[in-house]
């Protein structure tokens, strides 16, 4: 009986380990990930950006991340999507679809998104832009949430207790030391041995 209590104990560790084990591994891909991101960010101008409308539907749906790259506006070509920075109003993530000038550094084109009948109403003329190289749907609000200070403080909590629990010392029961069933006096045989006169 008590070697079967051991074993469902130990199976039991053993379930909670590779649950753990899971979850760290989770924890540690994420940070890798954040890790590659920022140092992308720095030596290459990489960035994300999220669609909060389905102007490039059905390309890009609204809700989707993008990662883009900071380049040259004279690198651009046709059919790149790009975003634009506008001195007024929210950046503009559209397609190109000409390209009418070029001034040093400076170039002049048109865009339209994808899901929009006419193309945007003026022409920009910048000389920097950021070039979409690619975009995953649905993925804005999952990022939109983890900024909820609630949100981020709780996770934090869960990664600290995870990471305290994966690395507190344990005890391992050794079955040697364990008590067992056929090792305990029974009372009721106490005294039954052969008989002794006095």
């Amino acid at each position: 009986m008590a070697e079967h209590t051991l074993r469902t104990r130990a199976a039991r560790r053993s379930g909670w380990s590779r649950a753990g084990d899971a979850l760290l591994t989770v924890l540690a891909a994420a940070g890798a990930l954040c890790i590659v991101l920022v140092i992308l960010a720095f030596t290459l101008n990489i960035s994300l950006i999220m669609f909060s409308t389905g102007s490039m539907s059905p390309a890009i749906p609204a809700g989707s991340v993008a990662l883009v790259r900071e380049i040259p506006a004279t690198e651009i070509e046709v059919g790149d999507v790009v975003t634009v920075d506008r001195a007024e109003g929210l950046p503009v993530t559209h397609r190109v679809t000409e390209v009418l000038d070029a001034d040093g550094e400076q170039v002049t084109f048109t865009m339209q998104g994808d899901a929009n009948a006419d193309p945007d109403p003026a022409p920009y003329t910048v000389s920097q832009v950021r070039l979409v190289l690619g975009s995953v749907p649905h993925v804005a609000s999952v990022i939109v949430r983890f900024q909820d200070p609630v949100v981020l403080g709780s996770l934090t909590l869960a990664a600290a207790t995870l990471v305290t629990w994966a690395f507190w010392p344990r005890r391992t029961a050794d079955p040697e030391t364990e008590p067992r069933a056929g090792n305990q006096a029974d009372p009721a045989r106490a005294g039954s041995g052969p008989a002794h006169r006095a």
